[in-house]
């Protein structure tokens, strides 16, 4: 049985980057499917006003959404999940399954967000959205700014 660690934080996101990661493949048999939602983090001036039972009351019910929109497509072909919802650190969370799962595939399926990088699930599996170099915004604007100007003064 094939097994895949699949990061989550965006139901809608997830299914999109299933139906092009894992399109109806019949022949391949079974797989087993370790969902690792991680629901998104409060900002600190809310986390000041809200007890930690509600929020980890939030949190599980942002994951039964989670999971509500993504075991249909997962459970396809008899295949198995297993749920489970991160909290701290994503590289000791992926060794931890690892050692309990065994050999698995790791698929960071998060949706990419401008301007933030996102924590490393392992660390050979680099997060979506890191292009490898970074250019500032204001050095982009600038350049931009530069050309404008060059192609009025012609």
């Amino acid at each position: 049985m094939k097994k895949i660690i699949l990061y989550v934080d965006d139901a809608a996101y997830a299914r999109e980057f299933l139906a092009k990661f894992a399109p109806e493949a019949p022949d391949e048999g079974a797989r087993h499917w370790v969902l690792v939602a991680c629901a998104p983090r409060m900002t600190r001036r809310i986390s000041k006003w809200v007890s930690h039972s509600a929020r980890e009351n939030w949190r599980s019910k942002w994951l039964a959404r989670v999971e509500e929109q993504l075991l249909p497509v997962l459970q396809r072909g008899g295949d198995q999940v297993t749920t489970v919802l991160a909290k701290g650190n994503l590289t000791e969370l992926t060794r931890q399954l690892k050692l309990t799962h065994g050999a698995a595939t790791i698929t960071d399926a998060r949706r990419p967000t401008i301007g933030v990088d996102l924590e490393a699930v392992a660390p050979d599996v680099q997060p979506p959205g890191r292009s490898g170099w970074a250019l500032p915004g204001a050095a982009l604007s600038m350049g931009a700014l530069l050309m404008l100007a060059n192609e009025l003064s012609e």
